[in-house]
């Protein structure tokens, strides 16, 4: 079987592949990055077969700030249109959801912790996710969102956030929540956003977030599913 060349886009230190590692080593696909902190060199398009793009602390909106990342959304409408199978995680999501010419802005309440997500009528139709349970608790740590591109379909809501995941031609999906974080990535997130952690709706402390970890397991699994049944089609 051929492998996958799986390449991926990381903004910042403390927020890398969390658990989507152990499942490339797993599925014997190959794995090159982009890490925007270090480097700012794009692969060739027909080098890589999927583009992950990870999380980080600016916003999609942050041009002045991060010249790169106006070249970094052109890029992922180039996977989009090459037929890669594209993924959005947290602030991946709203560089994809800009990409498709999406408006990104910030949301009413932030969401910092382990709350629940619901599914849509859609979803639970939907061969990615079709037997997962209704509701589940994920990590979020975000304050914008983003508005569904046109064509996407409407996947998962939360109270705090009505658009928490959407997919697109069957192969680009984005989450606006964390479905990676290990034990580790998790504290890192914990301690480089610290600063955030400030009384809101939908914000947890250091302490609910650690005694919800519980659910790392959980998430992983599928995780892993999705990923799974994204190679297989």
């Amino acid at each position: 079987m051929e492998t996958t060349k799986v390449h991926y886009f990381q903004h910042a230190e403390f927020e890398g592949l969390g658990s989507i590692e152990e499942w490339v080593k797993l599925s014997g696909h190959s794995l090159t990055s982009t890490k925007f902190f270090e480097n700012i060199r794009f692969p060739e398009i027909d080098d890589i077969d999927w583009l992950i793009v990870m999380g980080g602390p600016m916003s999609v909106n942050d041009e002045q700030k991060f010249p790169w990342l106006a070249e970094e959304k052109k890029f992922i409408r180039k996977a989009i249109d090459a037929g890669k199978v594209v993924i959005g995680i947290c602030l991946g999501s709203q560089l994809v959801s800009a990409a498709l010419g999406a408006k990104v802005y910030q949301n009413p309440e932030k969401e910092i912790g382990w709350f629940d997500i619901e599914l849509t009528c859609f979803a639970k139709t939907d061969k990615l996710f079709f037997d997962l349970k209704d509701r589940f608790k994920v990590f979020h740590w975000h304050g914008d969102t983003f508005d569904l591109p046109q064509n996407a379909i409407h996947l998962a809501y939360s109270r705090g956030c009505k658009n928490q995941a959407y997919l697109y031609k069957d192969r680009v999906l984005a989450l606006q929540f964390h479905l990676e974080p290990t034990q580790s990535s998790l504290m890192q997130m914990i301690d480089y956003g610290r600063d955030e952690l400030k009384s809101g709706k939908y914000v947890q402390t250091e302490q609910e977030m650690a005694e919800y970890s519980q659910y790392i397991d959980a998430n992983r699994r599928i995780l892993f599913t999705l990923l799974d049944r994204l190679a297989e089609q």
